[in-house]
C-alpha cells in the first residue's frame, strides 16, 4: 500500500446482520470515498478480499451503518469526517507498528 493511498474495511460484529464497509482514501482526493459495502454474502465477500490483500479490518458498527447510507464510489460527507479520521488515525499506527516490526498499538 503506497504512502498515498489509503484503504480500510469496517464490519459489524458477529450475531448481528453481516454488513460491512470499504473505503479508500487517495491524497488526490477531497475525501475517503466508499469502495464496495455490502450485506451477508457480499459483506463475507468484502472482508475476505480485504484480509487475502493484507487490508485492515475494524469493527465499528455504528460506522458502518452510517457509511452504508453513502453510495458507492461517492466521497463520505463532512459530517463523517471526524470519525473516519480516527479510523485512518488507527490506520497509520497499524502500518508504523508493522513498519517497525512492533506488536499491535
Amino acid at each position: 500500500m503506497s504512502a498515498d493511498n489509503r484503504d480500510a474495511c469496517g464490519a459489524s460484529p458477529m450475531g448481528q446482520r453481516p454488513s460491512a464497509v470499504a473505503i479508500a482514501y487517495d491524497t488526490a482526493d477531497t475525501a475517503p470515498r466508499v469502495v464496495a459495502k455490502g450485506y451477508g454474502t457480499v459483506a463475507d465477500n468484502i472482508m475476505r478480499v480485504a484480509r487475502d490483500n493484507g487490508l485492515y479490518i475494524h469493527e465499528s458498527p455504528e460506522l458502518v451503518g452510517l457509511l452504508m447510507q453513502v453510495d458507492l464510489d461517492k466521497h463520505i460527507p463532512p459530517e463523517l469526517y471526524e470519525a473516519v479520521a480516527q479510523l485512518l488515525a488507527w490506520l497509520y499506527k497499524l502500518e508504523a507498528a508493522s513498519a517497525s516490526g512492533a506488536s499491535e498499538p
